[in-house]
């Protein structure tokens, strides 16, 4: 009988470590208005789409790559896409327009603070990086690296819808926390 008993509980406190585990971006605390990221990215959308000139390519949009990553993996994946926007994305991006670059920069800085956050539930080890997420940064970086510059940045930006759903999706069953 109390092998029995002991054998539930084991099983009942692996369910729950699974479950937990599982869950990715939810076990890590960032409050941020993805709503206002959202927002400035659909008033420069537009703009930057028109300014595409590889139409029939894409770097995050066709790539499964996203819909691939496990739920384990989907805190450093975040993390490393976060990172690879702020350190080339909006850098390698020349823009003379003050009200995008104002919005590009909104979104950055959103990018930033995230980004810092999930660096800190990483030094927590509540953000798993293994292999998988690993590759699936670097098949989007390759992605990108495959297009000159410049044009690599106006598609990644004209994709940024892309990654925020993605995101977002990630964040579902909290408002403001992963």
């Amino acid at each position: 009988m109390k092998a029995q008993c002991v054998c539930r509980w084991l099983l009942g406190a692996m369910f729950v470590l699974c479950s937990v585990h599982a869950r990715g971006l939810r076990r890590c605390l960032i409050s941020t208005d993805m709503h206002h990221t959202e927002e400035s990215f659909r008033e420069i959308k537009g703009a930057i789409q028109a300014k595409d000139t590889f139409q029939n390519i894409t770097i995050l949009s066709a790539s499964e790559t996203l819909h691939g990553v496990k739920p384990l993996d989907v805190c450093c994946v975040t993390k490393n896409l976060l990172a690879f926007y702020v350190d080339r994305v909006f850098k390698d991006h020349q823009e003379l327009n003050p009200q995008i670059l104002r919005k590009i920069s909104s979104i950055a800085n959103s990018f930033l603070y995230m980004q810092k956050a999930l660096q800190e539930c990483q030094e927590q080890r509540l953000c798993h990086c293994g292999p998988d997420a690993t590759n699936a940064t670097r098949t989007i970086q390759d992605n990108y690296n495959q297009l000159e510059v410049r044009s690599a940045a106006v598609k990644s930006l004209g994709e940024l819808d892309v990654l925020l759903a993605w995101i977002n999706k990630n964040r579902q069953g909290s408002s403001t926390a992963w």
